[in-house]
């Protein structure tokens, strides 16, 4: 059983559904485009990022190494002359 007012407010709705131009709102060959290129540059974004992941080398170097190596790289080389 539908009240007075669910009524009223169906009948507001109907009116805005004749007046409402689906043209209006369709995206169209604008919109399909730039999808398009988004989804392009995206899927080239994510080959060019695959391709420079390739080039990391993830081995981590022994814990002896690495200290030896930080201690020389901060002591300054003695100059000659």
């Amino acid at each position: 059983m539908m009240s007075a007012t669910s009524t009223l407010a169906l009948t507001h709705f109907v009116t805005l559904a004749d007046t409402f131009d689906k043209d209006k709102v369709t995206p169209g060959v604008l919109g399909f485009i730039v999808f398009a290129v988004i989804g392009g540059a995206v899927w080239l974004l994510m080959k060019s990022m695959n391709k420079h992941m390739k080039k990391v080398d993830f081995e981590e170097q022994p814990q002896g190494s690495e200290a030896g190596g930080t201690a020389s790289a901060a002591s300054p080389e003695p100059k000659t002359g």
